[in-house]
């Protein structure tokens, strides 16, 4: 609410000024703030000035501790000391509590009988993950303490952030089942599709945790293992993290799982975790690694359905048959042909789909020919070698790159032809099965490839929210970093969705919301700023209050209102 002037131009080219009470209301049909007058004061050359000192001092009598803000209508100089933003943190806190998080937690802490601020350091820590992700030794020494407004951060320690971690833990289950329904009734989420798929995170260590855990690790499986590592970093140990999200990319629950675990196994206990919800009719899809003819078996117990992408040269019946049967395609999109095939009959009917990119195709061809192109002068370049292959040819064969264009000659390497026209029969092409025949071809085909919201997610969690590097060792700290990584992405996703908007544009724009503390007279004041017309939209989209004008007003302490006295006459010298 302001005082708005307003300017009227006569015929004769004079002008005459007007007065007016306003305030900025958001207009969802011009989709912009507009201005709505609530009282007009007449023509500036008229107005009673003394009638306005008088509707001022009223207004600033009404406001908290008149008394203790006495001195900010005195005049006294006021005495900034320090800003912080406010704005991400007010909107994250609040989507918090719309969700219930915590209550969940308060439950929690109500069994155990403790008033520590145990759920305050939960948020803590997940507001951390999303607006500046840091270690939860630097999230408390320097981040909650100096980088943002946060009520009530001056009761935490860090013990009590770990205390937080071990406590989410304890409770994951219980909390992620209480959260994802809660979620599911504000943001109406689509359970129909659920997408499945697993990364793998690496430490910068070189030792494995070993069998032998302490008295307080015994409940717990050593998670630090080598595998087969998804970011190539084979040489160090890493953990398998598996991540179950819907359609909106809203996740459902995640999994820690030891690092030489193979992404075919884990199907089973994302299946009884999931079958406890209750999510009704609901079609699990995975990439080719879950496929397998054993998690098919599971996946399709209890009337299970599933949409799983399969391997176009495993030189099983797929490539036999699916990708050799004759029949055209049907168009669903301009990026997408499907042809159905079935294979088998009675029991072991297996239904594929067959789906073609010509877009893709035409960029994987064009990137084959100048490749081969590229090591063809490469091979000219070679003079053949009597006693055998050089280091070079020895490469060459060995890369995943170009090894499978090449073939031995008479001492020397020549290109594979009949290898290049082989790859050439999968361009733009992938294949997916499933056992549920209401669905048709096309739905399918649409259905798998919104499996990239998996993809979306866990670049969202390695980039943004930074789940790595990791700095706990204990099993269940880890799980718990985990899980409060999740917590983030499920603030940001819903964010995101209300916006429409990327969560680093909402972040920028709302912490231009800050909260100033300043001392004037005898009081010490936090303040918000003024909300400006771009972020105040983004808090009417996210369905968040405006944030309180004034957090708190108290007395300053007479001991450091005599050092402060002092330090400026010191300095006053020296200044002049």
């Amino acid at each position: 609410m302001y005082l708005r002037s307003t300017v009227r131009h006569n015929a004769d080219g004079s002008q005459v000024r007007y007065f007016q009470l306003a305030e900025n209301v958001w207009d969802s049909d011009k989709g912009c703030a507009v201005a709505r007058v609530i009282y007009n004061f007449g023509r500036a050359d008229g107005l009673d000035e003394q009638a306005l000192r008088r509707l001022a001092a009223s207004i600033l009598r009404v406001l908290p501790s008149d008394q203790q803000t006495a001195g900010a209508t005195s005049g006294d100089d006021v005495d900034q000391r320090g800003c912080w933003p406010y704005g991400a943190v007010h909107a994250l806190r609040s989507i918090w509590e719309e969700i219930g998080i915590d209550k969940v937690m308060d439950s929690k802490l109500r069994v155990k009988r403790t008033k520590q601020p145990l759920e305050l350091a939960l948020f803590a820590m997940v507001a951390n993950r999303c607006l500046e992700p840091c270690s939860k030794l630097h999230c408390f020494e320097h981040w909650v303490r100096r980088r943002v407004f946060l009520a009530g951060s001056d009761k935490l320690t860090l013990q009590h952030l770990y205390a937080a971690m071990d406590l989410l833990e304890e409770h994951k289950a219980d909390v992620e089942k209480a959260v994802y329904f809660s979620v599911a009734d504000l943001m109406s989420v689509d359970v129909d599709l659920i997408f499945y798929d697993t990364t793998s995170l690496h430490f910068e260590i070189d030792e494995e945790d070993d069998a032998a855990l302490d008295k307080f690790e015994r409940d717990f499986e050593p998670l630090r293992k080598r595998g087969k590592a998804k970011n190539g970093r084979d040489d160090a140990p890493q953990l398998v993290i598996g991540l179950a999200v819907t359609r909106d990319g809203i996740p459902v629950r995640s999994w820690v799982f030891p690092g030489n675990t193979s992404d075919v196994t884990t199907v089973q206990k994302v299946k009884n975790d999931l079958r406890g919800w209750k999510l009704g009719r609901c079609v699990f899809v995975g990439d080719a690694g879950m496929n397998s003819e054993e998690n098919r078996r599971k996946l399709a117990l209890g009337h299970g359905k599933y949409i799983l992408a399969t391997k176009v040269r495993g030189g099983d019946e797929v490539t036999k048959e699916v990708l050799t049967r004759p029949g055209r395609y049907h168009e669903v999109q301009d990026n997408l042909r499907v042809k159905e095939v079935v294979v088998g009959d009675g029991e072991r009917r297996q239904r594929y789909v067959l789906c073609h990119n010509p877009d893709e195709a035409t960029r994987q061809s064009r990137h084959r020919n100048k490749l081969v192109e590229q090591l063809q002068q490469e091979l000219a370049s070679m003079r053949p070698s009597a006693k055998g292959h050089t280091k070079r040819m020895c490469e060459l064969l060995a890369s995943k790159r170009v090894g499978r264009y090449l073939r031995q000659g008479t001492n020397c390497l020549v290109v594979d032809w009949e290898a290049v026209r082989r790859e050439e029969h999968y361009d733009g092409k992938w294949v997916i099965t499933s056992n549920d025949d209401t669905l048709t071809a096309e739905d399918l085909a649409l259905g798998y490839k919104q499996l990239m919201r998996v993809e979306e997610c866990w670049r969202q969690l390695k980039t943004g929210l930074r789940m790595r590097p990791v700095y706990h060792w204990r099993p269940w700290r880890i799980e718990a970093h985990v899980t409060i990584s999740m917590l983030a992405l499920l603030l940001e996703r819903v964010a995101e969705i209300r916006t429409k908007q990327p969560w680093r544009h909402i972040r920028d724009h709302l912490e231009t919301i800050q909260v100033v503390e300043y001392d004037r007279g005898a009081s010490r004041i936090q303040q918000t700023t003024r909300v400006k017309i771009e972020p105040a939209s983004l808090l009417l989209r996210l369905k968040v209050p405006m944030p309180a004008k004034i957090h708190s007003i108290k007395p300053i302490d007479k001991d450091e209102a005599s050092d402060r006295v002092e330090f400026d006459e010191e300095v006053a010298p020296a200044a002049g």
